[in-house]
This record gives C-alpha cells, sequence and structure tokens, in this order.
C-alpha cells in the first residue's frame, strides 16, 4: 500500500497522479472514495424529484456540487477533530492529519475553501432552503463527538447526511411535511444500516481505543440489527410514499429497493474483510433506485 492510502480507498487516476500536498488535500476531502458525496447527494436528488416539478437537472448539478464540497469539508472537519483517535485505528492511521503529512493550519484553511465552495451552492436556493440548509450545520459539527458519547453514531450521522432531502424538496415547495418526515425517518434508518455495516471493518481497533459504534452494540446480531434497520427503512418510505400519493403504484415503486436492501443483507458476511465494504458500497445503487422510485411518485 502506498504511503497515506486507508484500505478503502479508490485511489487511481487523477488523485494518484497528484502530487504529495494536492494528493493529500484529495484524501483529506475523501475525493479517492466518491461513495461518500452519493450517500449525501441521493437524498438532495429524492427531495426536488419527489417535488412534482420535473427533473431540476440545473438544481439537482448545484446540489451535486454542494454534495461534493460539504462532504469534503465535512471529512475535513472530522479528520482535524478525530487525529488522535485517527492513530490508533489501523483502517485510519495513514490520513494526511493523523499521520502528521497535513497541518491543522492546512486542514483549516482547506476546510474553509471548501466551504466557500458550499456557500455559492446555498446562494443558489431560495430563502426557505438556505434557511433548512444552515440548520443542519450544528448536527454536522457535533457528529464527531458522538462516538465518543452514544453507542449510536450512526443515528447522528443519518440525520446529517439525508438532511439533503429536507433542502431539495424546500428548494420547490413547503407542504406535505408528514409525507417528507416520514420519508426523512426512513432515510435515516438506511443511514443506520448501511453505516452500521461500515463499521463492521473496525470493530476490533474500535474496542480496543474506546470508539462506540453501532456494530460493536449489536455484536453477533448485526445482521438481524440491518434487517431491523432496513425494514424500517421501507416502512417509513412506503407511509410517506402514500401520504403523498395514496396509489399502489407509489408503493410498487419501492420493489426493487426492498430486493436490493434483501441482498446486502442475505450476503452480509460480518467476518469477511471485503464483504461489508461491498455491500456498504452497494448502497449508491440503493440512492439511485430510490430516486427513481421518487421520480415516478412526484411526476407520473
Amino acid at each position: 500500500m502506498n504511503e497515506g492510502i486507508v484500505p478503502d480507498t479508490q485511489h487511481r487516476g487523477l488523485i494518484a497522479q497528484l502530487p504529495q500536498v494536492p494528493r493529500d488535500l484529495a484524501q483529506l476531502a475523501r475525493f479517492d472514495r466518491p461513495i461518500g458525496w452519493w450517500l449525501l447527494f441521493w437524498p438532495c436528488v429524492w427531495g426536488v424529484w419527489l417535488s412534482g416539478t420535473g427533473w431540476q437537472l440545473v438544481l439537482v448539478g448545484w446540489l451535486l456540487l454542494g454534495s461534493i464540497a460539504m462532504r469534503g469539508a465535512g471529512c475535513v472537519y472530522n479528520d482535524i477533530v478525530d487525529a488522535d483517535l485517527d492513530r490508533k485505528v489501523a483502517r485510519t492511521a495513514a490520513r494526511p492529519v493523523a499521520s502528521g503529512r497535513i497541518s491543522r493550519r492546512t486542514a483549516w484553511v482547506w476546510l474553509a475553501a471548501l466551504s466557500l465552495v458550499g456557500l455559492a451552492v446555498l446562494l443558489q436556493l431560495r430563502w426557505q432552503a438556505q434557511l433548512v440548509a444552515l440548520g443542519s450545520l450544528a448536527l454536522v459539527a457535533a457528529y464527531p463527538f458522538m462516538k465518543r458519547i452514544t453507542w449510536w453514531p450512526q443515528a447522528w450521522l443519518g440525520m446529517v447526511f439525508t438532511w439533503g432531502l429536507l433542502v431539495g424538496w424546500t428548494a420547490l415547495r413547503s407542504d406535505n411535511w408528514d409525507a417528507l418526515a416520514a420519508i426523512y425517518a426512513g432515510s435515516v434508518m438506511w443511514v443506520i444500516g448501511y453505516d452500521t455495516i461500515y463499521a463492521l471493518q473496525d470493530r476490533e481497533d474500535d474496542a480496543l481505543v474506546g470508539i462506540r459504534s453501532s456494530a460493536l452494540r449489536l455484536g453477533d446480531r448485526v445482521k438481524l440489527g440491518v434487517t431491523l434497520f432496513y425494514g424500517a427503512a421501507m416502512a417509513l418510505w412506503a407511509l410517506g410514499f402514500w401520504l403523498l400519493r395514496p396509489d399502489l403504484l407509489a408503493l410498487l415503486t419501492l420493489v426493487p429497493v426492498a430486493a436490493h436492501l434483501a441482498w446486502q443483507v442475505v450476503t452480509l458476511d460480518p467476518g469477511a474483510p471485503e464483504n461489508p465494504l461491498a455491500r456498504f458500497r452497494s448502497n449508491r445503487f440503493a440512492g439511485l433506485l430510490m430516486a427513481a422510485a421518487c421520480f415516478v411518485v412526484g411526476n407520473a
């Protein structure tokens, strides 16, 4: 493994060709691991396409840029806060701040630059959506500390990573909050499920250094736990779709999503080195399937 490349990186292509410092900054923002911004981006799309206003490709493009920038900013902030813990975990010890290749001061400057991109995206939204987007900042700031005080930091991450659903919706509409609340709650359950799968990679190291996670809390019942979280997600999504559009078609659109999440659970092997990471990454496709369902429910 090259210096500074964590085991779950997708380090290749342009990023691999960069000089050391730009490469470290790209890794600090997780540009080498695009799954994160995909998972942040899809709920934004869900909110836009559920609104019944068509493709809205310009808005979706801005939200994609915002997802990439703000996911990067969140990762930089997380690595600044968690540098001491990261040094104690094999998978994260080589991260740029934890390893000392990037100073905390440089990391803060990089965080500010990424935040300015996020601000440019924010200014493209109507004021209602701007207020909703700003409401996520407290959640984002608190997230790195959740693993120190609760066994369920994945629940907090769920609130953060699906906030874009509320932003995408309020960029276009300000009604049907009962339906949106159900879909948002389901989205949080989805994140708890997939991030529990992700946390399986670190269980031994996390236990040694005192980091808490749902994967540790569930122990040998991880598959059952993920099943319950994904089941709750599907139930809440179905409720939200029904409140928005009470017909059978709305529920049928969720069948492909349910099938994919069921495949994840059935094929999950918590003890295999690569299996949990592959199942986690497959949620990019789950997000796409849910986006298609949202478009049909909102626009058909």
